[in-house]
């Protein structure tokens, strides 16, 4: 991960439930498939970025996106888990967030 550009200027905090959106598009995603379409909450914001997928074509990564690290209860991402408090911790970028209904 880079450094960040300057402080975050996203709209969730720690604690916010969100959902990763479900979208298959082409390109140089960052987020990863086995957390589309799941419901977490943010743990930690990172900052504003580049955005990597623009930058892994040439682009400037203008505008910056703010970086979060979310986390998930594994057994909502992979099935049962050994433990019922183990968590998936996915860094995601704030266009791949949407508040969780």
């Amino acid at each position: 991960m880079g450094r960040a550009v300057n402080e975050a200027s996203g709209k969730f905090r720690p604690g916010d439930r969100v959902r990763v959106r479900f979208e298959d598009r082409p390109g140089h995603i960052r987020t990863p498939w086995y957390v589309r379409g799941k419901s977490g909450w943010v743990e930690r914001v990172y900052g504003d970025f580049h955005n990597p997928e623009s930058l892994a074509y040439g682009g400037d990564g203008l505008p910056t996106r703010t970086l979060y690290l979310v986390a998930f209860n594994q057994a909502d991402v992979f099935g049962a888990a050994e433990a019922p408090k183990d968590k998936v911790l996915v860094d995601i970028y704030e266009h791949w967030l949407d508040p969780a209904a």
